[in-house]
């Protein structure tokens, strides 16, 4: 905290009084309520204009100061957490993909990447793997509310009859057949790359999938003819890459790219954005492993 405007009805204590006790100083922004909850906190508390500093004596000074400063912090939370509330109140969200709770809001939606994103930009919110649902204090209502659009709409794209319904309405059509293509050679865990530009084998890197690790270059030429629908950038003389899903430790491991990927480039390093999504995703991948084993 920075003191940035001294009372000019206080006494200065010169700084060579103050060296010689023991003691702490302390500086916060300047208002005249927060000064008089001071000076009664701690009467023998004065001003320093040469240290710009309040001095407060005492061998146990910093201990009681750092108290203060808690309770001043708390203070304000709750403050913001009854505006929040109040705000709340006066324009609620009205949607089945939000309740109440005790010391905020609980968010409980179909699975989707936009909710996730949408609510990991939500200062103080946090994700319960037990209950399954988000929680969002109080004090975030104005952020949430800025979000909720985006939100309630991806959580109702992503409803499970509405998934249906699309599903069936794509049915035969080129776009079905091609999602289904790509479905299917996506799990044959192969991916083409230029011949004169491998990646690097056992190091995560990001291609169209996302980020993956290169296990071999099998040596065998890509069919463009059969294959071009799915990559479309595919040439002749470029080789079957076999890949497989990095692990969190690899992820870990990995040292970020400073520069974004060349434009129409097969493989990448991946950026500090790419990685933290997939070390997020690869910690809960890991979390259900243990989860089965238990």
């Amino acid at each position: 905290m920075t003191e940035t405007i001294s009372p000019a009805d206080e006494d200065e204590a010169s700084s060579g009084k103050d060296d010689r006790k023991p003691g702490a100083d302390v500086s916060f922004p300047y208002d005249r309520m927060t000064v008089e909850q001071f000076r009664r906190r701690f009467p023998r508390a004065r001003w320093s204009d040469d240290r710009k500093a309040w001095f407060v004596p005492g061998r146990t000074a910093s201990r009681r100061i750092g108290r203060w400063l808690a309770e001043l912090e708390a203070e304000a939370d709750a403050h913001a957490d009854a505006k929040g509330r109040d705000a709340f109140a006066f324009d609620p969200i009205d949607s089945p993909y939000l309740e109440l709770g005790k010391a905020g809001f609980r968010i409980r939606t179909p699975y989707s990447k936009t909710v996730v994103d949408e609510l990991r930009e939500v200062p103080f919110s946090r994700w319960d793997g037990d209950l399954r649902l988000w929680h969002v204090p109080f004090r975030s209502y104005e952020d949430l509310r800025r979000r909720w659009a985006a939100i309630e709409a991806a959580a109702r794209r992503n409803e499970p009859e509405e998934r249906r319904r699309r599903a069936e309405e794509r049915k035969g059509t080129e776009q079905d057949r091609r999602s289904r293509r790509r479905a299917a050679e996506r799990k044959r865990h192969r991916y083409p790359l230029a011949a004169d530009d491998l990646p690097p084998i056992g190091r995560p890197v990001s291609i169209s999938y996302g980020i993956v690790v290169f296990t071999d270059i099998t040596g065998e030429l890509v069919d463009p003819n059969l294959v071009a629908d799915v990559y479309p950038s595919v040439d002749e003389g470029d080789l079957w890459g076999s890949w497989q899903v990095p692990t969190f430790e690899e992820l870990v491991r990995a040292w970020p790219a400073k520069t974004p990927p060349l434009q129409g480039a097969r493989w990448w390093l991946p950026t500090i954005e790419e990685l933290r999504p997939a070390r997020r995703a690869a910690r809960s991948r890991d979390a259900r492993k243990r989860a089965k084993t238990l």
